[in-house]
């Protein structure tokens, strides 16, 4: 009986966990205050940044030093050192590396339980060098006050990156989505707020998801799914490239269209998904399953997501506590910059989604190693093909707090194969692409050209040596020539539209927030 109440009170919490993640509510999140006098200077009418590397994000080489000539909000000119005077504010830069301002195309925000404070979130972003966010379930980007958060950030008036809030396909607005012709008004309704595109989540029958895209692709419309194992049967990765979605996260979808011998995966036959342990170890039974990488049926399917341009945002750092949890509880940065709200949140627990660890074993962390094995092939595969990769960090779950698990799918993107200048282009021009492709614009930002927009970092260390270095904690290394024990990096400055942040002070507001919170409790 004792097994029983457990098992039905894992599978009651587990529902619950899913109708919020599946159908996310407006989370009661404190407002986003204004920003402080002296979060940012600028935009000047002349910013030079003087003597950097410049990885300009495009997958050409480093080249320096050079000068960057920034006026207003957008970069007007770049020359070797020494090209520019008379400029209202210099950044000497020499002996660092300049870069485009980094795009997170899978961002959210925390709750009122967690981590109830945006500005949070915001600071985090940009003390890691994210300029750009792509909302795909903001909490406060949903609804208007997303819309305004995004208004704001514009006119300067909260300190956070470019937001750019996806509203979840279906919500919102009081009418329901029943029928294909309730999905269509339902884009209509959305594209006339002022959202730039549309998060999906599974299940969503096949007629409707199409009536959704087709009006997607009229409007000019940006389109990203979950395809979640509750619609996967009928909707999966090769399914919703042909009926026109652009935007595929996580890994979800794309083995269920490989697999071999059968149509569904084959679940055990005590499986419940509402069991968040079941769910999340059960899923990586599918690298068994599947079509092996290199075969004709992983390239044909390859090749589909290809031809449609569907472009893959893989989040690969938000499932790498299933492969080793201790390392991810004991993570270096919890200690200063994790609420410990959020520290709460991540803690093994029946009732908050991510949480799954309440019994994880050395069989579920080897499952999901192997797992680690094709899904990260299928990333690099897709690159090489030249299908475009996004960076995306999915934060607020499963120990990745915001900044620092972006800073970690670099590296797992180094991982699956990519180059640390393939990275760096996901991370930029092919992040900011994949939000205004759908809108039929070139991306204003995401390279370091004459035009573009000012969002640029500057960075101390060459990120293209070891990515470690951008984390806010810094790298450790013995240093060859003390013999101490040093920390280098971290990013030094943060430009968003010509607005200047000194990152390491936005990382000691956010430790100051966390300390108080500390002591509070």
């Amino acid at each position: 009986m004792q097994l029983r109440m457990k098992t039905l009170f894992r599978c009651f919490a587990g529902l619950l966990a899913f109708s919020m993640f599946s159908q996310p509510a407006m989370a009661q999140l404190q407002p986003t205050p204004a920003a402080r006098a002296n979060d940012a200077g600028g935009p000047y009418e002349r910013l030079v940044i003087s003597g950097a590397i410049v990885i300009d994000g495009s997958g050409a080489p480093p080249v320096g030093p050079m000068d960057v000539l920034i006026e207003g909000n957008r970069i007007s000119a770049i020359g070797r050192a020494g090209s520019f005077e008379n400029a209202d504010r210099v950044i000497n830069a020499d002996g660092m590396y300049v870069l485009p301002g980094f795009v997170d195309t899978h961002a959210h925000l925390g709750d009122a339980s967690k981590a109830p404070y945006p500005d949070y979130a915001y600071r985090l972003w940009l003390a890691h060098g994210v300029t750009s966010i792509r909302g795909v379930s903001l909490g406060t980007a949903e609804g208007d006050a997303g819309l305004a958060d995004r208004a704001r950030q514009l006119r300067g008036q909260i300190t956070a990156p470019r937001i750019f809030p996806y509203a979840v396909f279906g919500t919102l607005r009081d009418q329901p989505v029943r029928t294909p012709a309730d999905a269509r008004a339902w884009v209509r309704w959305a594209k006339a707020q002022g959202y730039p595109g549309m998060k999906i989540f599974h299940p969503t029958p096949r007629a409707i998801m199409a009536a959704a895209l087709d009006e997607a692709k009229a409007q000019g419309f940006g389109s990203v799914a979950h395809l979640g194992q509750l619609g996967v049967a009928e909707v999966n990765g090769r399914v919703a490239a042909e009926l026109g979605l652009k935007g595929m996260t996580h890994f979800y979808g794309h083995f269920e269209s490989l697999l071999d011998g059968r149509r569904i995966q084959d679940f055990p036959s005590d499986y419940n998904y509402a069991d968040e342990q079941d769910r999340f170890s059960r899923v990586a039974d599918l690298a068994e399953q599947i079509h092996p990488p290199g075969s004709d049926q992983w390239n044909a399917y390859l090749d589909l997501l290809l031809e449609n341009g569907v472009t893959l945002s893989p989040t690969l750092n938000i499932y790498v506590a299933s492969r080793d949890v201790m390392r991810a509880r004991t993570l270096e940065w919890h200690d200063d910059y994790t609420l410990p709200s959020l520290m709460d949140f991540y803690t093994p627990s029946f009732t908050n989604h991510g949480s799954y660890y309440w019994d994880w074993s050395t069989e579920d962390e080897v499952k999901w190693r192997r797992f680690y094995g094709p899904y990260m092939q299928l990333v690099d595969d897709y690159a090489a093909r030249g299908g475009r990769v996004t960076v995306g960090s999915d934060p607020g779950y499963i120990y990745q707090t915001w900044g620092f698990a972006y800073i970690g799918e670099l590296e797992m993107l180094q991982e699956a194969g990519l180059s640390p200048l393939e990275v760096i282009k996901a991370a930029t021009i092919d992040g900011a692409s994949e939000i205004y492709d759908p809108l039929g614009e070139p991306a204003p930002m995401g390279l370091v050209r004459p035009g573009m927009l000012a969002d640029l970092i500057v960075v101390p260390e060459n990120p293209l040596e070891n990515f470690k270095t951008l984390y806010g904690t810094k790298h450790v290394r013995l240093s060859d020539e003390t013999g101490q024990l040093e920390r280098v990096g971290g990013v030094k400055w943060t430009i968003v539209g010509g607005r200047v942040y000194d990152a390491e002070k936005l990382l000691a507001d956010v430790a100051a927030m966390v300390a108080a919170k500390k002591a509070a409790n």
